[in-house]
Formats: structure tokens, C-alpha cells, sequence
């Protein structure tokens, strides 16, 4: 696939909308990045340009060069206006975790956009299909799940719906290959949240909180113990503390 003439909307400037647009401009592709939030939208800006993630910092570890990185700003065009959206090929939807906001967004948008457009979410768990009947287009719906920072770490955890279309997962899947990711396909599941990363992530903390609950061990120790014993780069609390402070 040619980046160069495909054209990415990403919905929501938030850390996840604005770390996916960073990636998808550096792979080559034009991005518009939507807001509804105008300061939203300056601040993801900033991020991307001199943020502990964002191009400069890339630079000056070594990861792109200065025009690589001056020419994926220039790829990036945030806006206010939805309908801006339906210039792209396809739009990654990363607004907040709350259904009824995703299935609205995406009823709102199939209205306007043309049909050859994907529609992509990046919803942490929510079942695809169920987002996908809100619209006339669910063989061109899929999930595209990310992991904070969206610039660092490769997750691409690509999520088929029950009408998702080979097409679709193929031009998906070419997508996070070029910008860098290690994707891999999985199905929708209707009955849990979570696909399969969250669901055991999830299943992991709360069995260790319970271990801390019933006095066998602190934190700390349960830490060291699964680091020591499984050679992870983090226990089940050393991960929570990173994904919800940023991996400082």
C-alpha cells in the first residue's frame, strides 16, 4: 500500500487520537485529526511536535530524522469541522470509552461519509458488531485497538466483527505493518469486554489485588515474584501504575 495517497481521519485529539495521528503521519499518510474541543486539539498540536512522545523527542533518540519529522507535521490537519472527516479513506474513532458516544458518533458519520470509507475504532473492548449495526457499512467496520503511548508501543490488536470483510482486515492489517505496529487479527466477542489483551490484564490484577487483599503478600512482593519467575518487564502493579502515569 502507497501511505502516500491514503488519507486518515482520526476522531478525537485526545492522548490516544493525537499519539494515532503522530504514527499514521510518520508512516506516510495524510491525517486530518478532529475535535470538538479547540484547546483539545492545540494541545494534541503541541504534543506531537515537542511532547516526551512526540516527533522531537523521536529526533533526538535517534528513531526519525528531522525531515521525517518535519514532514509528518506537515501531514496533520486538526479541525473543529466533522465533515471534515469524510475526505479520508478511513477513520480511526478514539473519543472516550463510553458506548452510547461511539454508536452515536458512528450513526452521525455513516450518514455523510462515502461508503468506499472504513470505519475503524479504537474502543478498549467494546464489541465491534454492536457498534457496527449502527451503521449501513458493517463489512467495512472494525476494531483498531491501541495501547498508550500509541508512538512506543506496538500493539495493534485488530478486532473482526461478524461482517468485517476480508478486504477490510487486509487493508487494516497493511496499515499497522507500515506505521510500525505487530498487528494481530482476533474475532469479536458479544458477551466480554475486553478482547483479549484487557480481558487478561484485567483477570491478572484483580487475582493479584485479591492475593494482596488476603494478607499473603504486599505489592511490592507480587511484583518482584511474577518479574523474577515469568522474566516480565513489570508486575501486575508496576503495570497499572505505568499505563495510568504514562510509563514514566
Amino acid at each position: 500500500m502507497n501511505n502516500k495517497s491514503f488519507k486518515i481521519g482520526v476522531a478525537g485529539a485526545g492522548v490516544m487520537g493525537s499519539g494515532i495521528a503522530q504514527v499514521m503521519a510518520l508512516s506516510g499518510c495524510e491525517v486530518t485529526c478532529h475535535d470538538i474541543d479547540e484547546g483539545v486539539l492545540k494541545a494534541a498540536s503541541k504534543n506531537i511536535d515537542t511532547g516526551r512522545f512526540g516527533v522531537k523527542s523521536a529526533v533526538e533518540r535517534g528513531k526519525i530524522s528531522e525531515e521525517e519529522a518535519e514532514n509528518s507535521l506537515e501531514r496533520i490537519h486538526f479541525t473543529t469541522d466533522a465533515y471534515a472527516l469524510n475526505e479520508a479513506d478511513l477513520v480511526i474513532e478514539a473519543i472516550p470509552e463510553r458506548l452510547e458516544l461511539k454508536v452515536s458518533f458512528w450513526k452521525e458519520l455513516d450518514k455523510t461519509a462515502p461508503k468506499k470509507m472504513i470505519f475503524a475504532s479504537n474502543s478498549s473492548g467494546f464489541p465491534i458488531s454492536a457498534m457496527a449495526a449502527a451503521t449501513e457499512r458493517p463489512d467495512r467496520f472494525i476494531g483498531w485497538h491501541w495501547a498508550s503511548p500509541a508512538p512506543v508501543m506496538k500493539l495493534a490488536e485488530i478486532v473482526k466483527g461478524r461482517e468485517t470483510s476480508v478486504e477490510t482486515v487486509e487493508t487494516v492489517l497493511s496499515l499497522a505493518k507500515s506505521a510500525g505496529k505487530n498487528p494481530i487479527v482476533i474475532n469479536d466477542s458479544d458477551s466480554n469486554w475486553g478482547y483479549v489483551t484487557n480481558r487478561v490484564y484485567f483477570a491478572m490484577v484483580k487475582e493479584a489485588s485479591a492475593v494482596v487483599e488476603e494478607g499473603i503478600a504486599d505489592r511490592e512482593q507480587v511484583d518482584q515474584l511474577m518479574t523474577d519467575c515469568f522474566r516480565w518487564p513489570s508486575g501486575p502493579f508496576g503495570m497499572t501504575r505505568g499505563a495510568t502515569s504514562g510509563w514514566k
